[in-house]
């Protein structure tokens, strides 16, 4: 079973930037697919961006395009989710997700293991 951990979520005000941290034990994780999804209260879970194993492919939702920056470090096997100008309708629990497979999917259906998650909350 792999473990999925996020880290870095916090209170911050509108405007402000934040970074998320992502970390598995597979032994094999720089190989993997990694996607971020949020889900804020009262809503759906919603794609936020997704990167392949190599960084080659990268996607973004679209209401945070231009804003949130996906990346990772292959040789420390983390992966960020930068947020730039985060705004109140940012607040959400955010969640990484891992595919077994070396390709991210904008689909929650494309990913087999996920962190519990970690809150980000923006006040306006």
């Amino acid at each position: 079973q792999v473990q999925v951990t996020e880290s870095g979520g916090g209170l911050v005000q509108a405007g402000d930037s934040l970074t998320l941290s992502c970390v598995a034990s597979a032994r094999t994780f720089s190989n993997n697919g990694v996607g971020w999804f949020r889900r804020a209260p009262g809503k759906d879970r919603e794609f936020v961006a997704g990167i392949s194993w190599n960084g080659g492919a990268i996607d973004y939702g679209d209401s945070v395009k231009g804003r949130f920056t996906i990346s990772r470090d292959r040789v420390k096997n983390i992966v960020y989710l930068q947020m730039n100008n985060l705004k109140a309708e940012d607040t959400a629990v955010y969640y990484c997700a891992v595919n077994r497979r070396a390709t991210a999917s904008t689909s929650s259906n494309g990913y087999q293991y996920w962190g519990q998650g970690t809150q980000v909350t923006v006040s306006s």
